[in-house]
């Protein structure tokens, strides 16, 4: 892998704060040296890139995403994701070892792939699957995704088992009997549409049990799918208490709220479902003075066949992961959400999490970095999800995993 200096560049360095010019020597698949001046001559026998002056971050780490592994893989890379944890699937769990090694075989023609193991034997809330043997088969997060686990014992296990092998879990806060067979959130408007809906007590609930179990048991535990205003809440309440908790929250529920799917339209709906208007700014405030530390993509593709049948019938989720970046990016042009904090949340907020050592613009990380223009405007493509035809701000020209460029955008290269 030959050296690689890329100048001209705006750093974006969410780790040491810093927010200006500056250049990147990459050497052996890590940072070499970060300096703090636009214009940078080579040493050499390096490649050299020239930024033209568009951001330069470390690469985007996505603790939430479902596909298969080389899908996600390729389509992470375009969207400046470096990372990215294979959440596990129901209908094929990763809750085997030969399984979660077969996720975690790198080689990945895009972005690298790290998988979340199920927390419970086919993710049905019974019975443990074999933590250790899961982390020792490459697991990075253990998980029973959507599927919250209604057995309080249950739960305590995992969480036991887990702290035992250093593997942090993520679960889903919600009162399974609250939120059977609910289609949207409990209010007026789903009363008009004639949808079943969940309270959004149901959240605060689980939370608040969950968190229970947390402090318990004194295992870190991370609260993942967050969507009300009573959910943020009692997460800041729970910290201020010190209880080993952590929260993340979809980008699509910091975009949109309950009336966006005012048309029935499937590609609204999600799980956890749209709320209203004073939820998302709830979550909004909630990232912004940092009760929620991590934004996922919460990418979940789902066939054009399950999409289109009614509303009450189709199935959850979108393809979400090409618009992640341009929708975080919209988060500080139209809400003013500063810039270094919103990368902090999908880079080294999720990498301490995980205790990776990527996620920073320092010397010795790993060389996991993504150039992007945070003005060009872009067009979502129609890909089954909320963000179809959106047109957002923020266009991804390189991705790098470990020093090796895994995507670069078509047209004029950047260099």
């Amino acid at each position: 892998m030959n050296p690689l200096l890329i100048r001209n560049a705006h750093l974006l360095d969410p780790e040491g704060g810093y927010d200006g010019p500056g250049a990147v020597r990459v050497r052996d698949g890590l940072v070499f040296e970060v300096l703090r001046s636009a214009q940078a001559d080579s040493a050499g026998a390096e490649e050299v890139v020239d930024a033209r002056g568009a951001a330069l971050a470390p690469g985007l780490i996505d603790l939430r995403a479902r596909g298969t592994p080389d899908g996600v893989s390729r389509l992470a890379a375009a969207a400046g994701v470096s990372t990215a944890v294979l959440a596990s699937d129901p209908s094929a769990p990763a809750d085997g070892p030969a399984r979660v090694a077969a996720l975690a075989a790198p080689g990945r023609a895009g972005a690298r792939i790290l998988p979340a193991a199920a927390a419970t034997q086919a993710m049905e809330g019974e019975r443990l699957a074999e933590i250790g043997l899961l982390h020792e088969a490459g697991a990075v997060l253990i998980s029973d995704g959507d599927r919250a686990i209604g057995d309080s014992r249950v739960l305590r296990r995992v969480l036991r088992y887990a702290a035992g092998f250093g593997v942090p879990v993520a679960h889903r806060p919600i009162d399974v009997h609250l939120s059977r067979g609910a289609v949207a959130a409990e209010g007026e408007f789903a009363a008009r549409l004639g949808l079943s809906g969940v309270p959004d007590v149901a959240e605060r609930i689980g939370l608040e049990r969950d968190v229970a179990i947390a402090e318990g048991t004194g295992a870190p535990l991370h609260l993942d799918g967050l969507s009300t205003a009573v959910g943020v809440a009692a997460l800041a309440a729970a910290k201020a208490r010190g209880a080993p908790v952590t929260g993340a929250v979809a980008i699509a529920h910091l975009l949109f709220n309950e009336v966006d799917m005012g048309g029935l339209d499937t590609r609204f709906r999600l799980d956890s479902p749209l709320r209203p208007e004073s939820d998302r700014r709830a979550l909004l405030d909630a990232l912004a003075d940092g009760t929620v530390d991590v934004v996922v993509s919460g990418h979940l593709p789902v066939p054009p066949e399950r999409k289109h049948v009614p509303f009450a019938e189709a199935d959850p989720g979108g393809a979400t992961l090409h618009a992640f970046l341009p929708a975080l990016l919209s988060l500080h042009h139209a809400e003013g959400l500063p810039l270094l904090d919103l990368l902090r949340a999908v880079t080294l907020h999720p990498a301490r999490l995980l205790g990776l050592p990527s996620g920073r613009l320092q010397p010795g990380a790993p060389a996991d970095l993504v150039l992007f223009d945070p003005n060009a405007p872009v067009i979502m493509d129609a890909l089954g999800s909320p963000f179809d035809g959106r047109r957002l701000q923020g266009r991804v020209l390189s991705t790098w995993v470990g020093g090796r460029r895994v995507y670069e955008a078509a047209g004029p290269p950047a260099r």
